[in-house]
């Protein structure tokens, strides 16, 4: 099993859940998009949230700003952060807008605001756990869509709910993160959320 925890750290990684929460958008809103809409908008998502970090990272990690895809330094931290929240910024005006995909457009909301105060923490030297706080946000938007669509998801959800423990071991046991900052990450993931709730739910 201490083989296998460090995976869901890859395959969870805050890089990829921006991708798998408008995956799980489109699937569940089966009435107002078209496949090709559906689409246009997941690949629009996908390289703004992965290939650009993508290849930002290598060109960080190769002028010596960064030295690993987990950006375990809090020093390290502020430019990708900084490069998350712009990107976020251009798929909430230009593309993901609150008139064609509210229900994303405020996930994505929430998501700029964790990772705003993600930066803010580094700067009183709090890390918080970027893995938790993207798992965290995507269950609790999974949970969200699924009422609001009126979808059963009991798997999915419950999956999701076991994915957060798993990421949570994965990450002790690659001594990434300790107790608190996993918290810190829940908390500044999940709350966002739950809190825009209330504009779109």
């Amino acid at each position: 099993m201490k083989k296998i925890l460090p995976l869901f750290s890859y395959i969870f990684h805050p890089i990829f859940i921006p991708a798998m929460a408008t995956l799980f958008y489109l699937f569940f809103n089966t009435t107002v998009f078209g496949t090709e809409e559906k689409l246009f908008v997941f690949f629009q998502v996908a390289i703004i949230t992965v290939i650009i970090p993508i290849l930002f990272f290598l060109i960080l990690k190769a002028v010596g700003k960064i030295d690993s895809i987990m950006v375990a330094e809090v020093t390290q931290r502020k430019i990708p952060l900084i490069l998350q929240c712009f990107l976020i910024i251009i798929l909430v005006r230009k593309s993901i807008t609150i008139h064609r995909y509210p229900e994303l457009h405020f996930f994505f909301l929430g998501a700029l605001l964790s990772t705003i105060l993600a930066l803010l923490s580094l700067f009183g030297n709090i890390k918080a756990s970027l893995h938790m706080m993207a798992i965290s946000a995507l269950t609790v938007f999974v949970i969200a869509i699924s009422l609001h669509f009126q979808f059963q998801n009991t798997f999915i959800i419950a999956f999701l709910i076991l994915a957060n423990g798993l990421v949570a071991s994965s990450r002790i046991e690659m001594n990434a993160h300790t107790n608190k900052e996993l918290i810190i990450g829940f908390g500044l993931g999940s709350i966002p959320q739950l809190l825009l709730l209330f504009l779109w739910l």
